[in-house]
């Protein structure tokens, strides 16, 4: 069949039609007869008869235009008609604003099973007799988590196979008007009505055609699957099933926090797509739970070895820390300071900076291994019961997007369909490759130069703080009240800014990266959502990840020294490279990171709660409000709507696993924002948004490869982060090879880490800094000490054993652990193993009944013979298919 035609019913299938229309239309007048003339209730999703039900509703106003446009929605409208869809018109006499149209769409028994056979539309044909489970140790534990069972499970369980229009026997349809749920009817219909033409039938324009060209060029202002019912109160009508009512009471509610999710509930009224992400967001959060747990005990750990925190208190002793007087971290503002200015700092850096960041680091990476490893095998046991085994991505590859039939004007003939098919030739296609490449490179190079501002604005706010906090050379100069020191006032402000900026070129790279994706022509919206999803995940990455990078792995590490210092734009900038604290960079990556991850969950909590669609909401109560009414003024789910929510938890996921190591409690702050995702998500999609048209997908596409490389990355960022950024291995080297007395104790090491500077002003004034250099008088002054090469192999040879730790450990829970489990891959044998003895049972009895039907006119002998043949051929390839299996 071609992509771009809609298939014809046959002439059977029109008179049945017709008699299903005569047979309703009877039914009506009967019930007129009998005195119901009661005014109408519009709150429903029912036709005016109250037999047919609502699949689809679009709407238009009277404009300027109105003629084009009357014209358009004139042979659009025929043409569903020779779809066989039926059509309803409410006027705008009757709508609520007395401008708006609304044409309601019903799709009957005949459509549905023809556009259900093409597209492979899974049906049930038997009941499951596999049980769900077995009973579960302490069950009653989880009693006050579960949901009615008539909630988790809205129907019952059946053995599926994809519908053949000429087996209809063959499936188990007690009611037509219900065998096809109403997210399977708006499915179809959507797709009849993307791929319907509006242009005359002796004017063959290939790109006047689908409902997503009307919208555009406001021929119809909307198009939309109608709610079952308002979301506070049943349908009064027991036909309808009040789903929508369920989903409110049951998930939406954010008193339900703690309750678990009705999946299939979601999936039966949305879709696979939606359903498949809610899954995957409430397992992320699930698994947050013992990664947050891991985190909360770390940090104890660094709050109950407070008191035996030997370097902070070096810092902070009056007779240590007080008589240490450092060299200036700027030039010419800055003066001298006394170590112990940095006295909390140091005791801030060791809550998160301690023997237990190591432990937790290695077992993040570890635990991003079992989230990713879990959640392919709760992928696969939902794929099993939501007949997603069979469905290929294939599928949604050959449903070609509009935008790119109307746009691609050269056709080539496609090998597999034997059709002639748009196509984009290669020269195109690398130009705008090119193009796209470019543009990415370039905002990319924004970003970079962004940051590189914020650098610079760090180095010359310090210098100026600086010289407002001095004092004298032997003071306190640092400390402004008893908190607030020069570092600690550029790094929250530099973040903070930092943060205004990412949000700023947030907005333009959503719009940039769709422009570019859109100019890309992609074939296919599977196509297009890749795409778009590694433009978008690549801007995000270098835009909310790079001041994080720059602290971790930049900050600190090409100071110079004294007499010889590193200047970022040359010596004449007067800019010197920053310096980090004695203690280390960590607090402040620690700093940054919750700044820009709270900032960002902060803003989008109070974007998607604090600004709901709130007078949809009362208006929706006036009595006589009609449902696709209620349904128009809602707002719109837009085709990349779920691309924002995974992007949103891809980033959160980026920030507790690359930077981990610096802040232990960032999967605690995780944790309690996705409990109150979830709520908010469910909450909009209940209440504020239209029903978006359902969609299948077996897995969370182009995301799950992101996590895989983030989960990698992880790894070696966090390795590094404890080695060069944390000041975990000189102390270890100093424990264990530099201490001079004959216990191993950390006193001495805040000495030991600081290099001398002796200044001939008169008296020989000595001064310190952070390095380990050799003294002035030593035929290597200045240069680097022994003890230097000896921490940075350790630092080396740390990095090469927790990532091979880690990867061993990750390779091996990998190969451990399944993707599907046996339990599934069993019931998918026997569900095969049952679809192909019940068809063969059926073809056999089908195949009697044909025989005996012709010996009864007297066959000739070789009709006899060719339903043999037949009859053997069917016997092998049912023999076959079962071994196959």
């Amino acid at each position: 069949m071609p992509l771009c035609t809609l298939p014809k019913l046959e002439t059977t299938d029109l008179f049945l039609l017709q008699f299903s229309l005569f047979s309703r239309k009877t039914s009506v007048s009967l019930s007129v007869s009998q005195g119901l003339n009661q005014e109408q209730n519009k709150d429903t999703v029912f036709f005016r008869d109250g037999v047919r039900r609502i699949d689809f509703i679009l709407s238009y106003l009277d404009d300027k235009d109105g003629e084009k446009k009357q014209e358009r929605r004139r042979e659009f409208e025929a043409n569903l008609k020779k779809a066989g869809l039926e059509l309803e018109t409410e006027y705008k006499s009757d709508s609520d604003d007395l401008k708006t149209y609304f044409l309601k769409i019903h799709a009957p028994w005949e459509v549905l099973a023809t556009y259900a056979d093409v597209l492979k539309i899974k049906v049930p044909f038997k009941e499951s007799d596999i049980p769900h489970g077995q009973d579960v140790p302490l069950e009653w534990l989880s009693r006050p988590f579960r949901l009615p069972g008539k909630v988790m499970r809205p129907q019952p369980d059946y053995f599926t196979s994809p519908f053949d229009k000429d087996k209809i026997d063959f499936f188990l349809i007690k009611n037509r008007d219900t065998f096809f749920p109403p997210s399977t009817r708006n499915r179809i219909v959507y797709y009849i009505l993307s791929r319907c033409p509006y242009h005359k039938e002796d004017r063959k324009e290939t790109d006047k055609k689908g409902i997503k060209r009307l919208l555009n060029n406001g021929t119809y202002t909307s198009a939309f699957p109608l709610h079952d019912c308002r979301y506070w109160e049943r349908n009064t009508n027991k036909q309808c099933e009040s789903e929508r009512y369920h989903l409110y009471k049951n998930w939406a509610r954010f008193l339900c926090f703690y309750k678990e999710q009705p999946l299939n509930l979601i999936r039966k009224y949305y879709g696979e797509k939606i359903g498949i992400y809610f899954a995957w967001l409430g397992f992320y959060t699930e698994m947050l739970f013992f990664a947050a747990v891991m985190g909360v005990i770390c940090f104890t750990y660094g709050v109950l070895s407070y008191d035996d925190n030997l370097t902070s208190k070096e810092i902070c002793d009056p007779s240590i820390g007080g008589s240490i007087v450092m060299c200036p971290l700027c030039d010419k503002k800055c003066s001298y300071w006394k170590l112990n200015s940095t006295c909390l700092s140091s005791w801030q850096s060791h809550l998160f900076d301690n023997e237990g960041t190591v432990f937790f680091a290695m077992f993040m990476g570890i635990w991003v291994t079992l989230f990713l490893e879990f959640w392919k095998r709760r992928q696969a046991q939902l794929e099993y019961e939501w007949d997603l085994v069979d469905f290929e991505e294939e599928q949604q590859q050959l449903q070609i997007r509009p935008e790119f039939e109307t746009k691609c004007t050269d056709q080539r003939l496609n090998r597999i369909t034997q059709e002639m098919e748009p196509y984009l030739p290669l020269p195109k296609k690398c130009g705008r490759f090119c193009l796209s490449g470019v543009t990415v490179l370039f905002w990319m190079l924004l970003i970079v130069a962004c940051i590189t501002g914020v650098i610079v604005y760090r180095l010359a706010v310090y210098a100026a703080f600086a010289s407002i906090m001095k004092d004298s050379p032997t003071k306190k100069i640092h400390l402004v009240g008893s908190l607030i020191t020069p570092q600690l006032a550029t790094s929250v402000t530099a973040s903070f800014i930092n943060f205004v900026i990412i949000m700023i070129l947030n907005f333009f790279y959503e719009r940039v990266a769709i422009w570019i994706t859109d100019m890309e022509i992609p074939k296919t919206h599977l196509e297009y959502e890749n795409k778009l999803t590694m433009k978008m995940f690549l801007f995000q990455f270098v835009n909310y990840y790079s001041s994080c990078f720059y602290v971790a792995f930049f900050k600190g590490k090409f100071v110079g020294y004294p007499g010889n210092y590193t200047y970022m734009f040359g010596k004449y900038s007067r800019l010197r490279n920053e310096e980090c604290d004695p203690g280390g960079c960590l607090i402040e990556l620690t700093t940054q990171l919750v700044i820009v991850m709270t900032g960002k969950q902060v803003c989008g909590n109070i974007q998607e709660a604090l600004l709901p669609n709130w007078w949809c909401s009362r208006k929706a109560r006036k009595d006589q409000y009609s449902r696709w009414e209620q349904d128009h003024d809602l707002q719109n789910f837009s085709q990349l709507g779920l691309f924002y929510e995974y992007l949103e938890m891809v980033i959160q996921f980026g920030f507790i696993t690359l930077f981990v190591a610096s802040f232990p409690l960032a999967p605690l702050l995780a944790l309690c924002n996705n409990i109150l995702e979830v709520r908010v998500d469910s909450w909009k999609f209940t209440t504020q948004f239209r029903r978006p048209v359902a969609a299948k997908a077996h897995n969370i596409g182009a995301w799950q490869e992101i996590l895989n490389v983030v989960a990698i990355l992880s790894v070696v960022t966090n390795a590094f982060i404890m080695a060069f950024t944390s000041d975990m291995i000189p102390r270890l080297v100093y424990l264990y090879a530099y201490h001079p007395g004959s216990e191993a104790t950390m006193s001495g090491y805040i000495n030991n880490s600081l290099s001398l500077l002796c200044l001939d002003i008169g008296p020989i004034y000595c001064l310190r800094y952070r390095d380990y250099r050799y003294p002035p008088g030593h035929q290597r002054q200045y240069s680097h000490t022994m003890q230097f090469w000896h921490i940075l192999a350790a630092k080396l040879a740390f990095i090469i054993i927790m990532e091979h730790v880690v990867f061993v450990v990750k390779f091996f829970v990998a190969w451990l652990i399944p993707d599907v489990p046996s339990e599934v891959k069993a019931r998918i044998k026997r569900e095969r193993y049952l679809i192909q003895e019940y068809l063969h049972n059926y073809e056999v009895e089908k195949l009697k009944i044909q025989l005996s039907q012709s010996f009864i006119i007297e066959p000739k002998p070789e009709d006899i013979m060719e339903s043999y043949k037949s009859m053997c051929q069917l016997v092998k390839c049912s023999v076959k298919c079962y071994w196959d299996s």
